[in-house]
């Protein structure tokens, strides 16, 4: 039996990157980082890229990569931008892709892995208060979109990459 396409997403810090490594090591498939893949392809880091261009700028390229990924038939693991499922446009193509895992973590968790990220452009210069506030309330904007895009809901709080990559796997062999 064969999986199809994996698409993870959630919130920044929810642990789409760590799973999608695990899931390319269980499965075989191929892994991608969507925002890896703008930072190669736009020559500049996202950060970079909201500094200079926009937030908007930067979503039209998370949907501009995921029109051209289904144009060429990916297949593999998609770990996608945090706010990737914010657009419904985008919402529609991942579900094209395959089946959608939105990794669901508290506000507590995200902040506690992201309190020393200094990579991380919406929460850039926050103290652990400012930033633990910021996420709850992007956390609440963004959950009906985070949550209509899901094929599947994984709570990650408390719970081991291997185990979060085993209940993917189980959910998308039984699609």
């Amino acid at each position: 039996m064969t999986v199809g396409n994996i698409i993870l997403t959630g919130y920044m810090g929810s642990g789409k990157s760590t799973v999608s490594r695990e899931l390319e090591k269980l499965t075989g498939l191929k892994m991608l980082d969507t925002d890896a893949r703008i930072e190669q392809d736009a020559g500049k880091s996202i950060t970079r890229i909201f500094a200079e261009e926009g937030e908007d700028a930067f979503r039209d390229m998370e949907t501009e990569l995921l029109n051209e990924l289904l144009r060429s038939g990916f297949k593999g693991i998609l770990s996608t931008g945090g706010g990737m499922p914010v657009r419904r446009d985008n919402r529609i193509l991942m579900s094209r892709l395959g089946a959608v895992f939105y990794l669901k973590a508290s506000p507590e968790t995200i902040c506690n892995r992201l309190v020393n990220d200094t990579t991380r452009p919406l929460l850039a210069g926050e103290t652990k208060e400012g930033k633990l506030e910021k996420i709850k309330n992007m956390l609440e904007m963004r959950k009906e979109a985070y949550e209509s895009g899901a094929d599947h809901i994984i709570i990650t709080d408390g719970v081991c990459v291997k185990d979060i990559a085993s209940e993917i796997l189980k959910a998308a062999y039984m699609q």
